[in-house]
């Protein structure tokens, strides 16, 4: 290293492995050694995940910019059971418009061989093979940019840079209709109109499901309101009847509410900034000006537009006559509470339904069904939070989804959810309390319908709608229970030093001007396991005490940290804020380490 070259602490960077094997690359298997010479920035990913999304969508600049010296490799590890299929994952890459190479893991041994704790989870390593950085959550694209530019000069003067073109390999577009369509609506004229959401449209189809009447976007990403031909989307996805007759559109990538005029065509955008909300933006205002994040889905209940806010673990609602967007429910903190509106917390909800005294909501990453009553409290009918799933009938305590996407109101009181990792159509019956499966063999079912005694499927994986007639009696399935497959973290009973590592950027500085700039939320599954250390505070360091009757459990921890450029001359710096969620499994031994470093930015050095 050059005199003038930054001093980095470097670790040599394991081998990349993955049963599943490569993706976007033309069939070609690579190495670390294949790569050297370039700057390669890993990141860690599942695609259940929103946080992940989020970042595939904030990496997308970088990779444009610095084409011939970056190589960003997606590292896909698996949260739930259905993860770990390699065509689920290959459906993913190209849902979201993943343009990088992928290397499939279902086994996660790439992830252990990284030590990594959390999706999403970005590691840079040099053109000689070190890591030099590590980044948890969001937040970290313009952190890497720096990184990149003072590593590109670097080894541009020691002669260890190539520049070129990468390894990525666009694959064969296919010439299907409906490509991982989203939401469905049924319109008042008996036809449906399809979020097209990989194609970032939306679809008119006449009532056989299949013949396109028109197509409503212009299939490039954008935020452009105009006419059908020229407005633009960016994989949109819930859909509601407003009361004048239009649609509202829950524009999930550009962050906003969209308006289509059925009559004309005409898109207009009634929410939404199409930046993405982070922590310490404003949480009510003028729709028009406030900043939404990765709104999934929505439906009018209590005369107000409900959102699905699947990127912050809320709840927030439109109103339409205002028009002033506000939090309904939901503390941003992610896992499963019920209570009040203020107090509870949700794991991405992604799909709603509506009927006269509930809100049906399918809170995917718990696998829960949940609702909220006219006083906008929080019920969970099924699901007991991020760590448990299955394809389970029977009671509702003891009956388990896996990521449902979506939920219909059926007349009789019930409701169908279209449970999307099982391939299955399920149905609660809040009379009996009772879970039972309608249909099997749909693959990730995201929303469904009701078509006189029929029930129409969104079958995103096939690209199609299916229609279905309601059956009488339940299909029976053999039960299956899963637990996030993530090997526990040893630790000993007692004092534990939670460690949360995070190093500005350079050229930056935490942001101290308005107080405190960073934050540490601490809580625990069972709530028994911690006896000290639970609650929120401003320091990134805490000390826990671990309950040694409590042999495993899980820590959740979130943090938060905001920088800001560190130029004296400049009166109104630029401030980025980072933040992660980490949901860390904890096993009690006595040989157990007495430190738990969870790294947001920077490296641990100790």
């Amino acid at each position: 290293m050059t005199d003038s070259a930054p001093r980095r602490t470097r670790v040599r960077a394991p081998e990349l492995i993955g049963k599943g094997g490569w993706l976007n690359t033309g069939d070609q298997q690579y190495t670390l050694a294949d790569l050297r010479g370039r700057i390669v920035v890993l990141d860690f990913w599942t695609f259940c995940c929103i946080n992940c999304l989020h970042v595939l969508d904030e990496l997308r600049e970088l990779e444009e910019r610095h084409r011939d010296t970056v190589v960003i490799i997606g590292v896909h590890s698996p949260k739930f059971v259905h993860e770990a299929e390699h065509q689920a994952v290959v459906d993913a890459v190209e849902r979201y418009g993943v343009e990088h190479p992928v290397l499939d893991d279902p086994e996660l041994a790439t992830w252990k061989q990284y030590a990594v704790r959390a999706w999403p989870t970005l590691v840079v390593i040099d053109p000689e093979g070190y890591v030099v950085a590590q980044h948890a959550g969001e937040g970290h694209a313009h952190a890497i940019e720096k990184l990149v530019e003072e590593l590109e000069a670097e080894h541009e003067a020691k002669g260890t840079l190539r520049r070129g073109d990468g390894p990525y390999v666009a694959p064969e577009p296919e010439p299907t209709v409906l490509r991982f369509p989203g939401k469905v609506l049924l319109l008042p004229s008996g036809n449906f109109l399809v979020s097209d959401t990989t194609r970032h449209q939306l679809v008119e189809l006449e009532q056989d499901g299949e013949t396109v009447v028109r197509r409503i976007g212009s299939g490039d990403r954008g935020l452009a309101d105009g006419a059908a031909e020229q407005a633009s989307f960016n994989e949109p996805q819930g859909l509601a009847l407003l009361d004048d007759g239009a649609v509202v559109v829950a524009d999930t990538v550009n962050h906003a509410l969209r308006r289509l005029d059925l009559a004309t065509g005409e898109v207009t955008t009634l929410a939404g900034t199409g930046k993405q909300w982070m922590q310490s933006n404003p949480t009510s205002g003028p729709a028009r000006e406030t900043v939404l994040s990765s709104p999934w889905d929505v439906a009018v209940f209590g005369g107000k537009v409900w959102i699905a806010m699947a990127g912050v673990h809320q709840l927030w609602t439109y109103d339409p006559a205002a028009g002033t967007v506000e939090v309904a429910a939901g503390t941003t903190n992610e896992g499963l509470v019920d209570g009040p509106g203020t107090e509870a917390w949700f794991a991405q909800p992604s799909g709603l339904a509506a009927t006269e005294d509930r809100l049906w909501l399918a809170d995917s990453e718990n696998s829960a069904l949940r609702w909220v009553d006219l006083e906008g409290h929080v019920h969970t009918a099924v699901g007991t939070g991020l760590f448990d799933f299955g394809h389970r009938d029977g009671a509702a305590e003891q009956a388990l989804f896996q990521h449902p996407l979506g939920v219909t109101a059926l007349p009789d009181g019930s409701v169908a959810v279209s449970d999307t990792y099982n391939h299955a159509l399920r149905r609660f019956d809040p009379a009996t309390g009772e879970v039972t499966t309608l249909a099997t063999d749909l693959r990730e079912p995201s929303d469904a319908v009701l078509v006189g005694e029929d029930i129409v499927v969104v079958e995103s994986a096939r690209h199609r709608l299916t229609r279905l007639r309601l059956p009488e009696e339940a299909v029976r399935v053999e039960a299956v229970a899963h637990r996030t497959q993530r090997a526990a973290t040893e630790v000993a009973p007692g004092r534990l030093l939670l460690d949360v590592i995070f190093q500005a950027p350079a050229g930056q500085k935490l942001d101290l001007r308005y107080g405190p700039s960073t934050r540490l939320l601490v809580s625990s599954t069972p709530p028994e396991l911690l006896l000290k250390g639970e609650g929120a505070d401003t320091d990134l360091s805490r000390e826990l005490e671990l309950n040694p009757a409590v042999t495993e459990g899980i820590l959740h921890v979130s943090a938060m940290a905001a920088s800001c450029d560190d130029d004296p001359a400049n009166e109104y710096p630029a401030c980025h804020v980072h933040q992660q969620d980490w949901g860390v499994p904890v096993r009690l031994t006595e040989a157990g380490a007495d430190r738990l470093p969870l790294v947001l930015a920077g490296m641990d050095e100790r």
